[in-house]
């Protein structure tokens, strides 16, 4: 039974690896979720088989309850959500790791000796420290993006310096442990100050930064569930924790390249406090446009690029968005979709929702490959993005962007940008674009505007 066990084991670890390269591009991205769900399910059955389980009343109602929460879920919640889903089930995850991981702890007191010495309570501490940070930091996380938090960071004095401490102390009780794992009195403090920690790691971050963030936690999460592979000596827990880990980590550092910023950046540096403008005092004018000067201006042109960004996903306009696409395709306009790398609340938002609209996946491009044809594009419609297509990034050393990689929408003939008000981004600051004379501002929800465009386009395109 055993080498049976260890037969399935390498299977799911092939299928979690598998699983990750597929899900690199979303043509194959859902035989990647597939392999993965097929994964885990022989993982969780190869575990049942090869260990002697005791207590079946505890894991068939919890396999139950876990059903009967995790389906509803799936098929209850918009793609919008999307963000906030993910932030959950890491915090989920990461709740689970350190239950164990303290469960273990407490049940081997008696053998505490020998059964808790050196590599293994190593591992424990590793393993509970990441796994309540990331529990509280996801739960901090989801609040952000549900706006139950305000999506400003949330600052005060030495803050920093408060969090450093917290987390030395954390970091030093940890020590302590290890060095004496029959000090059990110390571990509700060590987790109680993991806890505190992963709130205030989490609440000075702003809005803008949440993609990175997710990735970073999602990293934390697949380093605690690797730690407890250790402790419990569980072959394709290391496997699958360290895949997680690193896929995590590999992808917070390519969101912080696309955004030009560094990790201590961005866990420390309260990004997206409204700046004070230095145009102060003087009258900035933008022009705006009906729907139906949009539509003819849409109708004439020859290539359209379209931006999306988080007021897309705001509105749930997506699908309107395809039908303005496909509209505008029998129009005989060349329409392209630009994604920016950091485009939305998590990494590949866009492209979900795109992909829940059905929009091909041909049509969508990333930041490198389009960018380049922006200066020959008649119409540039940007929906929601606001940071990612501000020019102040390439040449305003004092703003907070300066540097980061935008697309270049701002060299199109033509721009186009549908948003509720002019109201700052995620980074606090203007969006230099809006106040170019080749802008047209289109003030409105995503969804009813974009909708009204469609009414306004020749009949015959209905009719195609």
């Amino acid at each position: 039974m055993q080498q049976l066990v260890e037969y399935i084991y390498i299977v799911s670890a092939a299928l979690f690896i598998l699983s990750l390269k597929w899900m690199n591009s979303p043509a194959s991205a859902r035989r990647g979720v597939f392999a993965g769900e097929i994964g885990m399910l022989l993982a969780i059955a190869g575990t049942l088989m090869g260990f002697q389980v005791h207590n079946w009343q505890w894991i068939v109602p919890a396999f139950v309850i876990g059903t009967a929460v995790g389906v509803p879920i799936a098929y209850i919640m918009p793609m919008t959500a999307v963000p906030q889903r993910t932030a959950l089930s890491h915090a989920c995850g990461a709740l689970a790791a350190a239950l164990v991981g303290t469960a273990e702890f407490y049940q081997r007191q008696p053998q505490a000796a020998t059964e808790l010495r050196g590599f293994v309570m190593v591992a424990l501490v590793i393993e509970t420290l990441l796994g309540f940070l990331t529990f509280t930091g996801s739960l901090m996380a989801m609040g952000k993006l549900q706006e139950v938090l305000p999506q400003r960071p949330i600052t005060y004095r030495n803050q920093n310096a408060v969090n450093f401490t917290l987390f030395a102390i954390a970091a030093g009780l940890a020590v302590r442990l290890v060095l004496v794992p029959t000090d059990t009195w110390l571990f509700p403090i060590f987790a109680g100050l993991a806890l505190l920690f992963g709130v205030l790691l989490i609440i000075p971050i702003g809005g803008a930064d949440m993609p990175t963030v997710i990735a970073i936690l999602n990293s934390y999460a697949g380093l605690s569930a690797c730690a407890m592979g250790f402790a419990l000596n569980n072959n394709l827990l290391i496997v699958a924790g360290a895949l997680d880990g690193s896929s995590g980590l590999i992808l917070s550092i390519i969101m912080c390249r696309a955004m030009n910023r560094s990790f201590t950046n961005v866990l420390f540096g309260a990004f997206g406090q409204v700046q004070a403008q230095a145009h102060k005092g003087v009258q900035r004018s933008v022009r705006s446009a009906s729907a139906e000067e949009a539509a003819s201006i849409l109708e004439s042109a020859g290539s359209v690029i379209i931006v999306p960004g988080y007021g897309l996903a705001v509105a749930q306009a997506q699908h309107k968005l395809r039908e303005l696409a496909e509209a505008l395709t029998r129009l005989g306009a060349d329409v392209k979709f630009a994604i920016h790398p950091v485009a939305g609340r998590m990494p590949g938002h866009m492209n979900v929702l795109l992909a829940e609209a059905d929009v091909p996946y041909d049509r969508l491009f990333e930041m490198d490959e389009i960018n380049s044809e922006f200066a020959q594009c008649d119409v540039a419609l940007v929906i929601g993005a606001n940071d990612v297509t501000n020019p102040a990034a390439r040449h305003d050393k004092s703003s907070p962007i300066y540097g980061m990689p935008i697309l270049d929408v701002d060299k199109a003939r033509c721009v186009m940008v549908i948003k509720r008000s002019m109201n700052p981004g995620f980074a606090g600051i203007d969006n230099e674009l809006y106040y170019m004379d080749k802008t047209l501002m289109l003030f409105g929800d995503a969804k009813a505007f974009v909708s009204e465009i469609l009414k306004e386009l020749p009949a015959r395109v209905g009719a195609g």
